[in-house]
């Protein structure tokens, strides 16, 4: 059985849609169509010697677009979800359509969690993140950032002024939080 996608979409009667949609059609005859003899593929060519792969193990536990009846035969295992953010990214994929906004909007937010907590287990390490020489900040000053900048007709121009926000900003807010913290334990 081949791997086919679920059937959402209707079947229409070719003749009623040109009746009804003036044009259309006009390209499904092979031979009216430039192309047509660069799209004929010959099956016995490519020497596979099944229907559908050998399917991939173990199958449980795996992200399925609910588009989908059954789960690709190969699919990627380097990156298993974990912790807080697979939650949310598994929650994604159970509950809507890759079609819906709300699908990709909690793929972004499982994607933050983790950063955050990358960042988090950096500080754990023997060599935590450093805000200051992985942002490229200390290479801008040799290399004309104000010129390289303007006059060239660069489009990210208009939100410059929030690079330093977002790259500094949770630095910021997090050396604030902390030492709030700090002088909060202090005078216990």
């Amino acid at each position: 059985m081949p791997y086919i996608a679920s059937d959402h979409a209707k079947r229409y009667d070719p003749e009623a849609l040109r009746q009804r949609i003036p044009g259309w059609g006009v390209d499904s005859d092979p031979a009216d169509r430039p192309s047509h003899p660069r799209e004929l593929v010959d099956a016995g060519e490519t020497g596979a010697h099944w229907t559908l792969p050998v399917l991939q193990e173990p199958r449980e536990g795996r992200e399925r677009s609910i588009e989908h009846e059954m789960l690709t035969p190969v699919f990627g295992t380097a990156q298993p979800l974990h912790g807080l953010s697979g939650m949310i990214r598994r929650f994604a994929y159970d509950n809507y359509s890759e079609g819906q906004t709300a699908h990709w909007l909690l793929l972004v937010l499982g994607d933050r969690v983790e950063s955050v907590g990358a960042h988090l287990r950096s500080f754990a390490s023997s060599r935590p993140d450093n805000p200051i020489t992985q942002t490229g900040i200390l290479a801008e000053s040799g290399r004309h950032p104000i010129a390289s900048r303007y006059g060239v007709g660069r489009a990210d121009v208009k939100h410059s002024w929030l690079d330093p926000i977002i790259v500094a900003g949770p630095w910021v807010l997090a050396g604030v939080l902390l030492a709030r913290s700090v002088v909060r334990l202090s005078r216990r």
